[in-house]
Protein backbone atom coordinates (compact mmCIF):
# COMPACT_ATOMS: atom_id res chain seq x y z
CA UNK A 1 0.00 0.00 0.00
CA UNK A 2 2.80 2.43 0.87
CA UNK A 3 4.59 1.69 -2.40
CA UNK A 4 1.35 2.18 -4.34
CA UNK A 5 0.70 5.51 -2.63
CA UNK A 6 4.29 6.52 -3.30
CA UNK A 7 4.04 5.69 -7.02
CA UNK A 8 0.63 7.40 -7.35
CA UNK A 9 1.71 10.46 -5.37
CA UNK A 10 4.77 10.92 -7.55
CA UNK A 11 2.63 10.55 -10.67
CA UNK A 12 0.07 13.03 -9.34
CA UNK A 13 2.71 15.61 -8.50
CA UNK A 14 4.42 15.16 -11.86
CA UNK A 15 1.08 15.37 -13.73
CA UNK A 16 0.02 18.47 -11.81
CA UNK A 17 3.35 20.14 -12.54
CA UNK A 18 3.03 19.24 -16.24
CA UNK A 19 -0.55 20.58 -16.30
CA UNK A 20 0.54 23.85 -14.64
CA UNK A 21 3.41 24.35 -17.08
CA UNK A 22 1.17 23.60 -20.06
CA UNK A 23 -1.53 25.99 -18.79
CA UNK A 24 0.96 28.83 -18.32
CA UNK A 25 2.50 28.31 -21.76
CA UNK A 26 -0.89 28.25 -23.51
CA UNK A 27 -2.10 31.31 -21.56
CA UNK A 28 1.00 33.28 -22.47
CA UNK A 29 0.60 32.30 -26.11
CA UNK A 30 -3.08 33.37 -26.16
CA UNK A 31 -2.57 36.63 -24.23
CA UNK A 32 0.37 37.70 -26.38
CA UNK A 33 0.21 40.41 -29.08
CA UNK A 34 -1.77 39.42 -32.19
CA UNK A 35 0.22 38.58 -35.28
CA UNK A 36 -1.60 41.39 -37.21
CA UNK A 37 -1.78 44.85 -35.63
CA UNK A 38 -5.02 46.87 -35.40
CA UNK A 39 -5.93 48.29 -38.78
CA UNK A 40 -5.52 52.03 -39.40
CA UNK A 41 -8.11 53.02 -42.06
CA UNK A 42 -6.41 56.35 -42.70
CA UNK A 43 -3.30 54.51 -43.93
CA UNK A 44 -5.22 52.65 -46.67
CA UNK A 45 -4.56 54.28 -50.04
CA UNK A 46 -7.56 55.68 -51.95
CA UNK A 47 -10.38 58.03 -51.03
CA UNK A 48 -11.60 58.17 -47.45
CA UNK A 49 -14.47 55.94 -46.42
CA UNK A 50 -16.93 58.86 -46.40
CA UNK A 51 -16.34 59.55 -50.07
CA UNK A 52 -16.76 55.89 -50.99
CA UNK A 53 -20.15 55.48 -49.34
CA UNK A 54 -22.27 58.63 -49.16
CA UNK A 55 -24.60 56.90 -46.72
CA UNK A 56 -21.98 56.92 -43.98
CA UNK A 57 -22.50 59.60 -41.41
CA UNK A 58 -19.73 61.75 -39.97
CA UNK A 59 -19.79 59.68 -36.72
CA UNK A 60 -19.14 56.37 -38.53
CA UNK A 61 -15.52 56.36 -37.18
CA UNK A 62 -16.80 56.29 -33.59
CA UNK A 63 -19.11 53.41 -34.40
CA UNK A 64 -16.17 51.54 -35.85
CA UNK A 65 -14.24 51.99 -32.62
CA UNK A 66 -17.18 50.69 -30.60
CA UNK A 67 -17.38 47.67 -32.84
CA UNK A 68 -13.70 46.97 -32.37
CA UNK A 69 -14.00 47.27 -28.58
CA UNK A 70 -16.86 44.80 -28.49
CA UNK A 71 -14.91 42.45 -30.73
CA UNK A 72 -11.94 42.56 -28.33
CA UNK A 73 -14.23 41.93 -25.35
CA UNK A 74 -15.81 38.96 -27.11
CA UNK A 75 -12.35 37.59 -27.97
CA UNK A 76 -11.27 38.04 -24.32
CA UNK A 77 -14.31 36.13 -23.10
CA UNK A 78 -13.70 33.43 -25.64
CA UNK A 79 -10.07 33.12 -24.47
CA UNK A 80 -11.19 32.78 -20.87
CA UNK A 81 -13.73 30.12 -21.83
CA UNK A 82 -11.09 28.20 -23.81
CA UNK A 83 -8.58 28.34 -20.91
CA UNK A 84 -11.25 27.25 -18.44
CA UNK A 85 -12.22 24.36 -20.71
CA UNK A 86 -8.53 23.45 -21.10
CA UNK A 87 -8.11 23.42 -17.32
CA UNK A 88 -11.24 21.30 -16.76
CA UNK A 89 -10.39 18.78 -19.44
CA UNK A 90 -6.76 18.52 -18.24
CA UNK A 91 -7.93 18.01 -14.66
CA UNK A 92 -10.28 15.23 -15.75
CA UNK A 93 -7.44 13.58 -17.72
CA UNK A 94 -5.13 13.89 -14.71
CA UNK A 95 -7.73 12.32 -12.41
CA UNK A 96 -8.28 9.42 -14.83
CA UNK A 97 -4.56 8.83 -15.22
CA UNK A 98 -4.09 9.04 -11.43
CA UNK A 99 -6.65 6.27 -10.99
CA UNK A 100 -4.89 4.19 -13.63
CA UNK A 101 -1.54 4.86 -11.92
CA UNK A 102 -2.96 3.60 -8.62
CA UNK A 103 -4.05 0.31 -10.21
CA UNK A 104 -0.77 -0.11 -12.09
CA UNK A 105 1.22 0.87 -8.98
CA UNK A 106 -0.63 -1.76 -6.93
CA UNK A 107 0.12 -4.44 -9.54
CA UNK A 108 3.78 -3.47 -9.90
CA UNK A 109 4.30 -3.22 -6.12
CA UNK A 110 2.69 -6.63 -5.66
CA UNK A 111 4.96 -8.22 -8.25
CA UNK A 112 8.04 -6.62 -6.76
CA UNK A 113 7.17 -7.51 -3.18
CA UNK A 114 6.16 -11.08 -3.95
CA UNK A 115 9.78 -12.20 -3.75
CA UNK A 116 10.22 -10.17 -0.60
CA UNK A 117 7.34 -12.13 0.92
CA UNK A 118 9.10 -15.34 -0.12
CA UNK A 119 12.25 -14.23 1.68
CA UNK A 120 10.30 -13.17 4.77
CA UNK A 121 8.33 -16.43 4.91
CA UNK A 122 11.49 -18.50 4.51
CA UNK A 123 13.31 -16.51 7.20
CA UNK A 124 10.37 -17.06 9.55
CA UNK A 125 10.13 -20.80 8.89
CA UNK A 126 13.82 -21.73 8.79
CA UNK A 127 15.26 -22.73 12.15
CA UNK A 128 18.30 -24.58 13.41
CA UNK A 129 16.75 -27.90 12.37
CA UNK A 130 16.19 -27.08 8.69
CA UNK A 131 19.07 -24.79 7.74
CA UNK A 132 19.52 -26.88 4.61
CA UNK A 133 16.57 -25.12 2.97
CA UNK A 134 17.34 -22.43 0.37
CA UNK A 135 15.30 -19.72 -1.32
CA UNK A 136 16.73 -20.29 -4.82
CA UNK A 137 14.97 -17.22 -6.24
CA UNK A 138 14.60 -17.11 -10.00
CA UNK A 139 14.05 -14.18 -12.31
CA UNK A 140 16.20 -11.28 -13.42
CA UNK A 141 19.49 -10.54 -11.72
CA UNK A 142 18.23 -7.51 -9.84
CA UNK A 143 18.62 -6.29 -6.27
CA UNK A 144 16.00 -8.71 -4.91
CA UNK A 145 17.68 -11.67 -6.63
CA UNK A 146 20.98 -10.56 -5.12
CA UNK A 147 19.33 -10.30 -1.70
CA UNK A 148 17.94 -13.84 -2.03
CA UNK A 149 21.33 -15.22 -3.08
CA UNK A 150 22.99 -13.44 -0.15
CA UNK A 151 20.41 -14.95 2.19
CA UNK A 152 21.14 -18.43 0.78
CA UNK A 153 24.87 -17.88 1.34
CA UNK A 154 24.15 -16.80 4.91
CA UNK A 155 22.12 -19.97 5.48
CA UNK A 156 25.01 -22.01 4.12
CA UNK A 157 27.45 -20.42 6.54
CA UNK A 158 25.03 -20.86 9.43
CA UNK A 159 24.51 -24.51 8.54
CA UNK A 160 28.26 -25.11 8.43
CA UNK A 161 28.68 -23.28 11.73
CA UNK A 162 25.94 -25.30 13.45
CA UNK A 163 27.40 -28.55 12.16
CA UNK A 164 30.86 -27.54 13.36
CA UNK A 165 29.41 -26.63 16.74
CA UNK A 166 27.68 -30.00 17.07
CA UNK A 167 30.90 -31.80 16.14
CA UNK A 168 32.83 -29.67 18.60
CA UNK A 169 30.43 -30.41 21.46
CA UNK A 170 30.48 -34.13 20.69
CA UNK A 171 34.28 -34.26 20.49
CA UNK A 172 34.74 -32.12 23.60
CA UNK A 173 32.36 -34.36 25.53
CA UNK A 174 34.33 -37.41 24.45
CA UNK A 175 37.69 -35.84 25.33
CA UNK A 176 36.46 -34.72 28.75
CA UNK A 177 34.79 -38.04 29.48
CA UNK A 178 37.97 -40.06 28.81
CA UNK A 179 40.07 -38.78 31.75
CA UNK A 180 37.02 -38.84 34.03
CA UNK A 181 36.44 -42.50 33.18
CA UNK A 182 40.12 -43.24 33.79
CA UNK A 183 40.03 -41.51 37.16
CA UNK A 184 36.94 -43.41 38.21
CA UNK A 185 38.41 -46.74 37.11
CA UNK A 186 41.70 -46.12 38.93
CA UNK A 187 39.87 -45.12 42.10
CA UNK A 188 37.52 -48.12 41.99
CA UNK A 189 40.39 -50.56 41.41
CA UNK A 190 42.41 -49.09 44.28
CA UNK A 191 39.44 -49.13 46.68
CA UNK A 192 38.29 -52.66 45.76
CA UNK A 193 41.76 -54.18 46.15
CA UNK A 194 41.72 -56.04 49.52
CA UNK A 195 45.51 -56.32 49.46
CA UNK A 196 46.10 -52.66 48.74
CA UNK A 197 49.31 -51.23 50.15
CA UNK A 198 50.53 -47.73 50.65
CA UNK A 199 52.63 -48.00 47.49
CA UNK A 200 49.77 -49.28 45.35
CA UNK A 201 47.45 -46.57 46.66
CA UNK A 202 50.15 -43.97 46.05
CA UNK A 203 50.57 -45.20 42.47
CA UNK A 204 46.82 -45.11 41.87
CA UNK A 205 46.62 -41.62 43.33
CA UNK A 206 49.46 -40.42 41.08
CA UNK A 207 47.65 -41.79 38.05
CA UNK A 208 44.47 -40.03 39.14
CA UNK A 209 46.41 -36.78 39.49
CA UNK A 210 47.88 -37.30 36.02
CA UNK A 211 44.39 -37.73 34.59
CA UNK A 212 43.32 -34.56 36.41
CA UNK A 213 46.28 -32.71 34.90
CA UNK A 214 45.18 -33.88 31.48
CA UNK A 215 41.71 -32.51 32.17
CA UNK A 216 43.15 -29.17 33.23
CA UNK A 217 45.22 -28.95 30.06
CA UNK A 218 42.19 -29.73 27.92
CA UNK A 219 40.03 -27.17 29.72
CA UNK A 220 42.77 -24.56 29.37
CA UNK A 221 43.02 -25.31 25.65
CA UNK A 222 39.25 -24.98 25.26
CA UNK A 223 39.26 -21.65 27.11
CA UNK A 224 42.08 -20.38 24.91
CA UNK A 225 40.18 -21.47 21.82
CA UNK A 226 37.05 -19.69 23.06
CA UNK A 227 38.97 -16.52 23.87
CA UNK A 228 40.56 -16.58 20.44
CA UNK A 229 37.14 -16.79 18.81
CA UNK A 230 35.90 -13.89 20.99
CA UNK A 231 38.36 -11.48 19.37
CA UNK A 232 40.52 -8.68 20.76
CA UNK A 233 39.21 -5.30 21.90
CA UNK A 234 42.54 -3.49 22.30
CA UNK A 235 45.63 -4.14 20.16
CA UNK A 236 48.84 -3.50 22.09
CA UNK A 237 52.22 -3.50 20.32
CA UNK A 238 54.62 -6.29 21.29
CA UNK A 239 57.92 -7.70 20.07
CA UNK A 240 57.20 -10.95 18.26
CA UNK A 241 60.92 -11.71 17.91
CA UNK A 242 61.57 -11.48 21.68
CA UNK A 243 58.44 -13.51 22.40
CA UNK A 244 59.53 -16.24 20.00
CA UNK A 245 63.04 -16.35 21.45
CA UNK A 246 61.65 -16.83 24.98
CA UNK A 247 59.47 -19.72 23.81
CA UNK A 248 62.38 -21.37 21.97
CA UNK A 249 64.45 -21.24 25.15
CA UNK A 250 61.61 -22.77 27.19
CA UNK A 251 61.02 -25.58 24.66
CA UNK A 252 64.64 -26.54 24.04
CA UNK A 253 64.62 -29.28 26.68
CA UNK A 254 61.53 -30.87 25.10
CA UNK A 255 63.17 -30.75 21.68
CA UNK A 256 66.38 -32.33 23.01
CA UNK A 257 64.38 -35.08 24.67
CA UNK A 258 62.76 -35.91 21.32
CA UNK A 259 66.09 -35.53 19.45
CA UNK A 260 64.73 -32.65 17.42
CA UNK A 261 66.97 -29.71 16.57
CA UNK A 262 65.55 -26.20 16.69
CA UNK A 263 67.09 -23.89 14.09
CA UNK A 264 66.04 -20.32 14.95
CA UNK A 265 66.45 -17.28 12.73
CA UNK A 266 65.14 -14.38 14.75
CA UNK A 267 64.95 -10.90 13.25
CA UNK A 268 63.13 -7.80 14.39
CA UNK A 269 59.35 -8.20 14.08
CA UNK A 270 56.93 -5.79 15.76
CA UNK A 271 53.27 -6.80 15.92
CA UNK A 272 50.14 -5.56 17.66
CA UNK A 273 47.48 -7.51 19.51
CA UNK A 274 47.15 -9.54 22.68
CA UNK A 275 50.58 -10.77 23.78
CA UNK A 276 49.41 -13.76 25.90
CA UNK A 277 47.26 -15.04 23.02
CA UNK A 278 50.11 -14.49 20.57
CA UNK A 279 52.34 -16.44 22.95
CA UNK A 280 49.88 -19.35 22.84
CA UNK A 281 49.97 -19.20 19.02
CA UNK A 282 53.77 -19.49 18.91
CA UNK A 283 53.80 -22.18 21.63
CA UNK A 284 51.27 -24.33 19.79
CA UNK A 285 53.09 -24.00 16.47
CA UNK A 286 56.43 -24.94 18.02
CA UNK A 287 54.97 -27.79 20.12
CA UNK A 288 53.15 -29.15 17.09
CA UNK A 289 56.39 -29.05 15.05
CA UNK A 290 58.36 -30.80 17.82
CA UNK A 291 55.82 -33.50 18.70
CA UNK A 292 54.84 -34.41 15.14
CA UNK A 293 58.40 -34.89 13.96
CA UNK A 294 60.80 -37.71 13.32
CA UNK A 295 63.88 -38.76 15.32
CA UNK A 296 66.81 -36.45 14.62
CA UNK A 297 64.54 -34.12 12.73
CA UNK A 298 64.61 -30.34 12.79
CA UNK A 299 62.37 -27.32 13.26
CA UNK A 300 63.17 -24.03 11.54
CA UNK A 301 61.49 -21.04 13.15
CA UNK A 302 62.02 -17.54 11.82
CA UNK A 303 60.68 -14.06 12.52
CA UNK A 304 61.08 -11.11 10.17
CA UNK A 305 59.41 -7.94 8.96
CA UNK A 306 58.06 -7.70 5.42
CA UNK A 307 56.51 -4.37 4.34
CA UNK A 308 55.77 -3.42 7.97
CA UNK A 309 54.15 -6.85 8.55
CA UNK A 310 55.52 -9.12 11.28
CA UNK A 311 55.94 -12.60 9.80
CA UNK A 312 56.42 -15.85 11.75
CA UNK A 313 57.38 -19.04 9.88
CA UNK A 314 57.65 -22.52 11.38
CA UNK A 315 58.87 -25.39 9.18
CA UNK A 316 59.59 -28.92 10.35
CA UNK A 317 60.41 -32.40 9.22
CA UNK A 318 57.93 -35.14 9.97
CA UNK A 319 55.51 -37.57 8.39
CA UNK A 320 54.18 -36.81 4.93
CA UNK A 321 50.96 -34.80 5.08
CA UNK A 322 48.57 -35.08 2.10
CA UNK A 323 47.79 -31.59 0.76
CA UNK A 324 44.05 -32.28 0.95
CA UNK A 325 44.34 -33.06 4.68
CA UNK A 326 45.74 -29.65 5.67
CA UNK A 327 42.31 -28.08 6.16
CA UNK A 328 41.28 -30.99 8.39
CA UNK A 329 44.21 -30.31 10.74
CA UNK A 330 42.73 -26.92 11.65
CA UNK A 331 39.44 -28.45 12.78
CA UNK A 332 39.00 -28.98 16.55
CA UNK A 333 39.87 -32.49 17.79
CA UNK A 334 41.06 -33.54 14.35
CA UNK A 335 44.36 -35.35 13.99
CA UNK A 336 46.15 -36.75 10.98
CA UNK A 337 45.06 -40.34 10.53
CA UNK A 338 42.45 -42.07 12.68
CA UNK A 339 40.30 -39.78 14.77
CA UNK A 340 41.17 -39.37 18.46
CA UNK A 341 44.47 -41.11 18.09
CA UNK A 342 47.94 -39.72 18.48
CA UNK A 343 49.45 -37.24 20.88
CA UNK A 344 47.65 -34.19 22.20
CA UNK A 345 44.01 -33.17 22.06
CA UNK A 346 43.86 -32.10 18.43
CA UNK A 347 43.31 -28.45 19.41
CA UNK A 348 46.77 -27.01 18.68
CA UNK A 349 46.21 -25.74 15.17
CA UNK A 350 42.60 -24.84 15.94
CA UNK A 351 43.85 -22.48 18.62
CA UNK A 352 46.47 -21.12 16.22
CA UNK A 353 43.78 -20.32 13.66
CA UNK A 354 41.49 -18.73 16.27
CA UNK A 355 44.27 -16.54 17.65
CA UNK A 356 45.38 -15.54 14.16
CA UNK A 357 41.80 -14.59 13.26
CA UNK A 358 41.52 -12.51 16.44
CA UNK A 359 44.68 -10.64 15.39
CA UNK A 360 43.46 -10.20 11.79
CA UNK A 361 46.47 -12.24 10.75
CA UNK A 362 46.67 -14.63 7.81
CA UNK A 363 47.91 -18.23 7.90
CA UNK A 364 49.55 -19.96 4.97
CA UNK A 365 50.14 -23.70 5.29
CA UNK A 366 51.89 -25.98 2.83
CA UNK A 367 52.94 -29.61 3.05
CA UNK A 368 56.61 -30.33 2.43
CA UNK A 369 57.17 -33.10 -0.14
CA UNK A 370 59.77 -34.69 2.16
CA UNK A 371 57.38 -34.65 5.10
CA UNK A 372 56.22 -32.10 7.64
CA UNK A 373 54.64 -28.69 7.26
CA UNK A 374 55.57 -25.08 6.62
CA UNK A 375 53.26 -22.64 8.39
CA UNK A 376 53.55 -18.87 7.94
CA UNK A 377 51.60 -16.36 10.05
CA UNK A 378 51.53 -12.77 8.78
CA UNK A 379 50.36 -10.11 11.23
CA UNK A 380 48.79 -6.78 10.12
CA UNK A 381 51.07 -3.87 9.34
CA UNK A 382 52.27 -1.72 12.22
CA UNK A 383 51.72 1.59 10.39
CA UNK A 384 48.73 2.45 12.57
CA UNK A 385 50.37 1.55 15.89
CA UNK A 386 53.06 3.42 17.81
CA UNK A 387 56.40 1.64 18.27
CA UNK A 388 57.27 -0.06 21.51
Amino acid sequence: MRLTLLYSGLFLISGAALLAVTYVLVRNAVDGPPPIKAMDFNSIPGPPPSSQDPTLQPDSGASLHVLMAKTKEAAKLQKAAVMRELLIQSGIALAVMSGISIVLGWIVAGRILSRMRTITTAARNISATNLHQRLALDGADDELKELGDTFDELLGRLEASFQAQRRFVANASHELRTPLTRQRALGQVAVSDPDATVESLRTAHERILAAGTQQEQLIEALLTLTRGHAGIDVHTPFDLAQLTQEIITARKAEADYRTVTIQPSISEALAAGHRPLAERLVVNLLDNAIRHNIPHGWVKITTRTVDSHAVLTVANTGPVVPPDAIEQLYQPFQRLGTARTGEGFGLGLSIVQAVATAHDATITTSARPEGGLTITVTFPAMTNHPPL
